[in-house]
């Protein structure tokens, strides 16, 4: 086989299709967020951007008690904790960190990861995989990591269209009563920006004898009176079996979790593969989440301003009759429609105007649907809103984009 020739040509109709995927080289500048030092990957100069695309919806990965938290972490523990939980991993930060994790969803137990994906591939994976016969119910557009933990543990999946609780209803119907089955689904789905009807997947999963797996991954931390999601804010949280988290959106920093009651929880610490033999989150990581937990858990400022901030550019975007999509949520996606054109509008933004923004092509999302995915958070001024605007319009008008969403 010619080996340099098969990946060279993959890598070449990746850039045909406009689907490569380019890496920016942002410097976060501590206090200064949403801000950041962009690196031109040629020149090598420096010059300061708006990102309006970050994970760290809050800004709370410059949050001046939870970067001395970690600072101090690291100071009094060192870098890292020297190896796997089971194996002189385990330390007072991480059963600190499960405990208030577990509290935020009013669970018995929680089960911290090294990532959120890794939490999705450990605890959905190994629960479908030792549930004999096991029939998982996943919602179309689940996260790539889930979809990754059923073909793992190769169980047999039925999707069911997204949010349409008919469909699911019909296709629970159709199985064997007796048979294990789990509904796996997110509260917040990041691409579209709505929510799933929580309620309902708990009546159905109620009446037809199935496990609830519930993703909050876009919604710890920003919704709920204490930042415990969607399933808080709609008093469902104890409805669910298993809720997985991340550490690394509205906490600001980096690894995943579940919460769940102690067997649960136990079971997947003690069969999971991608926990038992992965090396622990190291103290500084740890004791940062930990802050900002306890940080979001009492305070709404961050929450409020978030969701204001987001209801200001909807209304900036609409008045401009720009192609946004309506979403329930934070999360604010503009169509484009085309995966080349959606690479050329970020471009635009980035050396024209200093505005970072990720396209977003398939496979995260489907072909056609390509799209500008914003996360306006509590840092953007409204300058920096009619600025965006302002690009935005331009850049439609120079690649001769629809304003149709």
């Amino acid at each position: 086989m010619d080996y340099a020739s098969f990946f060279s040509d993959r890598l070449s109709s990746l850039h045909k299709e406009g689907r490569y995927r380019v890496f920016a080289n942002l410097e976060r500048v501590s206090g200064k967020h949403p801000k950041a030092v962009y690196r031109d990957p040629l020149t090598g100069k420096a010059r300061e951007i708006t990102v309006w695309c970050s994970n760290d919806y809050l800004g709370m990965g410059q949050n001046v008690s939870v970067q001395q938290a970690m600072a101090n972490a690291a100071l009094e523990q060192g870098a890292g904790v020297g190896g796997t939980r089971n194996i002189s991993g385990t330390n007072q930060l991480h059963v600190e960190l499960e405990r208030e994790l577990a509290e935020l969803h009013g669970k018995e137990a929680g089960l911290i990861f090294t990532s959120g994906y890794v939490s999705n591939l450990a605890a959905l994976g190994t629960l479908a995989a030792n549930l004999k016969d096991c029939l998982i119910f996943s919602d179309r557009l689940n996260h790539a990591s889930m979809i990754e933990a059923m073909r793992w543990a190769r169980a047999e999946k039925v999707i069911f269209e997204h949010n349409d609780m008919a469909d699911l209803e019909s296709k629970l119907r159709q199985a064997d009563p007796d048979r294990p089955k789990i509904i796996a689904f997110e509260s917040c789905y990041s691409m579209e920006g709505d929510f799933a009807p929580i309620g309902t997947i708990c009546d159905l999963a109620e009446k037809y004898g199935a496990l609830t797996y519930l993703d909050e991954v876009h919604a710890v931390g920003l919704y709920g009176l204490h930042g415990g999601g969607v399933s808080e804010r709609d008093q469902e949280a104890h409805r669910i079996d298993v809720i997985e988290g991340t550490l690394a959106k509205a906490f600001g920093c980096m690894g995943g979790y579940i919460a769940a009651n102690s067997d649960i929880v136990d079971f997947v610490r003690s069969y999971a593969s991608a926990f038992i033999f992965t090396t622990a989150l190291p103290p500084s990581l740890t004791a940062g989440a930990l802050q900002a937990v306890r940080h979001l858990k009492a305070s709404q400022q961050e929450r409020l301003r978030l969701q204001e901030r987001a209801a200001t550019l909807k209304s900036k975007l609409r008045a401009a009759q720009l192609p946004f999509m309506m979403s329930e949520s934070h999360i604010v996606p503009v169509l484009v429609g085309d995966a080349r054109r959606c690479r050329e509008a970020s471009d635009i933004l980035l050396e024209d105007f200093n505005i970072y923004v990720q396209p977003i092509n398939y496979p995260t999302v489907p072909r056609g649907t390509e799209r500008l995915r914003f996360t306006p958070g509590p840092m953007h001024t409204d300058e920096d809103m009619d600025q965006l605007v302002a690009a935005l319009q331009a850049t439609w008008d120079r690649l001769s984009l629809s304003q149709a969403a």
